[in-house]
């Protein structure tokens, strides 16, 4: 086993048996996390990422595969594993009437070798409700508290799946603070999330799943590059007029067209080369001009030109 890697998968299958047949959740999945990054999992609900990220922990037994975590394997060393590892959950049910500082003191005693809670509880900015009972506390904050027994374990390896799902854009931030300082330890994590500007700030590596499979891997400036562009002109047309692709597929710097949800986006080299053309291209045509945008190309664009669809469409559908 190579010693620089903190997980390693093979040809990692997933099944499940419904009245529709046999369902593949996570569908041949090969993947290598390198100790000390922070690795993200990306992908549209009903993805696979919760799965897969399941049975790194020993939560879920494969169907088929090989996993390594750590240089162990579930079922052979869970116990030397369970002490190296934190986990937050996507949803975490904590005992209502314990304080978040006896909770702490709780989770931190599972442990040989933890961190002092109160320095926890201070790192995830819950200082002012440590003699709080779990019952009275926000949703932003038992979230918080969350990885908060995630960490007081002084984990090796961290998972953290959709970790700031309601928190406020404050604690969203001082979170990556604290995502970042594992970095600098040279701790791993991995996290899932649908926020696409969380993991281009963070990871260092991310996977885009789909239908339980990696369509892509790479930093986020790698997968960003990929698609041609650094840029995307978004525009719409006034009164509902209707536009080819084809025609805005010709014009200079176009890497790719698309339509929007009312409107059109190009993903382009060089706005300062394409928006000239496309609006003489629009003037020519008759057409009139409702809104035009310029931005910088994303992670978000990257899983459109992969599937042609934005993460969000699939979190509204199963919403």
């Amino acid at each position: 086993m190579i010693n620089d890697l903190s997980i390693e998968c093979r040809n990692l299958r997933k099944q499940y048996t419904g009245r529709g047949g046999v369902v593949d959740a996570v569908n041949g999945l090969d993947l290598e996390i390198r100790r000390g990054e922070c690795f993200g999992l990306l992908g549209p609900n009903g993805a696979g990422k919760t799965t897969t990220i399941e049975i790194f922990e020993g939560l879920l037994k494969p169907t088929s595969g090989d996993v390594v975590v750590l240089g162990m394997r579930w079922n052979e060393h869970d116990g030397m594993l369970r002490r190296r590892i934190g986990i937050s959950l996507q949803e975490t049910r904590l005992p209502e009437r314990l304080t978040v500082f006896e909770i702490l003191v709780l989770f931190r005693s599972f442990y040989p070798d933890g961190s002092d809670p109160g320095e926890v509880i201070d790192a995830v900015e819950l200082g002012e409700k440590a003699g709080s009972w779990a019952g009275k506390l926000s949703g932003g904050q038992r979230q918080r508290l969350a990885v908060a027994c995630a960490l007081v374990g002084n984990p090796e390896l961290l998972f953290l799946d959709e970790p700031t799902t309601g928190l406020d854009p404050q604690s969203r931030r001082h979170l990556w603070g604290v995502i970042r300082k594992m970095r600098e330890q040279g701790r791993t994590t991995l996290i899932t999330t649908h926020y696409m500007d969380e993991a281009e700030r963070l990871c260092d590596r991310v996977a885009v799943i789909d239908h339980g499979k990696v369509i892509a891997l790479g930093s986020p400036a790698e997968l960003i590059s990929s698609i041609g562009g650094e840029h995307v002109v978004e525009f719409a047309l006034a009164n509902g007029e209707n536009l080819e692709e084809k025609g805005l597929a010709s014009l200079p710097g176009v890497r790719e067209a698309r339509r929007e949800a009312g409107g059109f986006a190009l993903t382009v080299t060089g706005p300062h080369v394409t928006i000239p053309a496309l609006l003489e291209l629009l003037q020519t045509g008759g057409y009139g001009l409702a809104r035009l945008t310029t931005r910088q190309a994303s992670l978000e664009d990257v899983f459109v030109h992969l599937t042609g669809r934005h993460l969000r469409d699939d979190e509204i559908s199963s919403s």
